[in-house]
């Protein structure tokens, strides 16, 4: 009988406990600008009220990054609170192994810990294990449909990295095109894709298996569509961790008919507009069920806009980077300074502004702070705590000591308070078009140089090399930066 009540002591204890701790929702796009967001400017030619209310409910961040211009890097980085360049630089391609190994530090492992339920919606691009479900005799990365068995589990996804439950179509542009729920195959990819026709706003498909039916403008209403029934499915009693993966507004685009036409910046902007009207599906869900109060929403970004950018700036005169050089794949800020906002009802003072230099890595850090997990010292390692940002507490500016970005294999940025250095003689990973470069007044940097020195607080736009007039700072940075490149931790453990 005493133990029996004891029991029921401890139970009700762990119940009161975990619905103290706030639930967490991160809302990720793919391929999107920091300049692509309105926050409440009547002439930005791509309006999100949704976006801005989100801003204005909490704090908008206006140096924030991914850990890489390319998407597969920066996803890996925010779950593990590890940079990528630790261990790889490129994306998952198509029937791609997993990026993950069994024994990493994920944020839904960290979570589940402490009871959260974690779900997974949209495009995951960390990998799978394919030969698991790949047929006897095939070779690896067999693209054809009839080369696997797809009743079988689908291993190495989600499920096995710390979420209790996915839906989602994987990567829209990369084949399989299906749905996947948990580890299995919702729909059995068995067409076969040998060009796709052009769709509404540009892009096509890599040739590969399709299930029958499979509509690429489903993908983006029903993924939000999962999110918000799972989310309705939630116990008030049980936090919840959900991560929603946009597959927007990365190519191809292909808005919805009822949003053709809403933007001043052709169908992208009309993508944009679609993936805002979502994210406003998922607050309503928070808000309807009872949530919104005790949840903490994070809305960012894989990396900046696709080169397609430069036409639509010719087109509409819409630059996705706002006053910043660079697009997507650069080491110029365009590449990784993308839109983040981060809404946590009670704590952050609504309608701030930081202009603090943060990096998506450092959500494990803060997650783990706030739900009272002390991260081992080989846990989230690049990963800082942001709750003294946030909480509007004094701190010792700035919090990083110092930040890396990275894109391609050698190819690095460190970023120190103002300054950022760049160890190669350009920032960019493909041609500026002359249109672009008269629109920002800048002109490309040749080989005349090894290096690049920018202190972006004078120059935002990356116009002026200062490596020659600094040297002993070059020379400085690169030290640092090489530190790290052998494995020295970006973050402190007491943080």
């Amino acid at each position: 009988m005493q133990a029996n009540l004891l029991i029921l002591i401890l139970l009700t204890y762990l119940s009161l406990s975990a619905s103290k701790l706030p639930n967490i929702v991160i809302l990720y796009a793919d391929d999107m600008g920091v300049a692509d967001v309105s926050y409440g400017n009547p002439k930005a030619k791509i309006q999100t009220p949704h976006l801005d209310r989100l801003a204005a409910q909490g704090m908008n961040f206006t140096d924030g990054h991914s850990s890489s211009g390319i998407c597969t890097p920066s996803r890996f980085a925010l779950l593990t609170g590890q940079h990528h360049w630790r261990r790889f630089h490129g994306i998952v391609n198509a029937f791609g192994q997993s990026v993950f190994k069994p024994e990493d530090f994920t944020i839904p492992k960290m979570l589940k810990q402490k009871g959260y339920r974690t779900g997974c919606f949209g495009k995951w691009h960390l990998g799978w294990d394919f030969d698991a479900i790949r047929k006897p005799g095939t070779r690896k990365g067999d693209p054809r449909a009839e080369s696997y068995d797809w009743s079988k589990r689908f291993p190495d996804g989600p499920l096995d990295h710390g979420f209790d439950y996915y839906f989602g179509d994987g990567t829209i542009n990369f084949p399989p095109y299906c749905w996947i729920e948990g580890d299995r195959f919702v729909t059995i990819p068995t067409q076969p894709v040998i060009k796709s026709k052009p769709l509404a706003g540009g892009g096509t498909f890599r040739p590969g298996p399709m299930a029958e039916g499979w509509n690429p403008y489903d993908v983006l209403p029903t993924v939000t569509q999962k999110t918000v029934e799972w989310i309705s499915k939630q116990k008030k009693d049980q936090p919840f961790f959900a991560y929603l993966a946009f597959n927007s507004p990365h190519y191809p685009i292909v808005p919805n008919k009822k949003f053709h036409g809403k933007s001043k910046a052709g169908y992208y902007g009309d993508f944009v507009i679609e993936t805002d009207t979502m994210v406003g599906q998922v607050l309503q869900a928070l808000k309807t069920h009872g949530f919104a109060k005790n949840t903490l929403v994070i809305f960012s970004a894989d990396n900046g806009a696709e080169n397609h950018a430069f036409e639509r700036l010719r087109k509409f005169d819409q630059w996705s980077s706002g006053k910043y050089r660079g697009v997507k794949r650069d080491l110029f800020e365009g590449g990784h300074r993308v839109p983040m906002i981060i809404s946590w009802p009670g704590i952050i003072k609504p309608g701030s502004i930081s202009h603090e230099v943060v990096n998506q890595v450092d959500l494990a850090a803060t997650f783990a702070k706030a739900i009272g997990y002390s991260l081992g010292k080989d846990e989230a390692i690049d990963s800082y705590n942001l709750l003294p940002v946030l909480q509007g507490e004094k701190y010792k500016s700035p919090l990083r000591h110092a930040t890396v970005q990275n894109t391609s294999p050698k190819k690095f940025a460190l970023r120190q308070g103002d300054w950022v250095m760049i160890n190669t003689p350009s920032g960019a990973a493909q041609k500026e078009v002359p249109y672009y470069l008269k629109h920002l007044k800048i002109k490309p940097f040749g080989h005349e140089t090894k290096c690049l020195l920018f202190n972006l607080k004078e120059d935002p736009g990356q116009r002026k090399n200062l490596a020659s007039a600094y040297p002993t700072k070059v020379i400085k940075m690169k030290n640092q930066l090489q530190k790290y490149l052998d494995g020295y931790p970006c973050a402190p453990r007491n943080n």
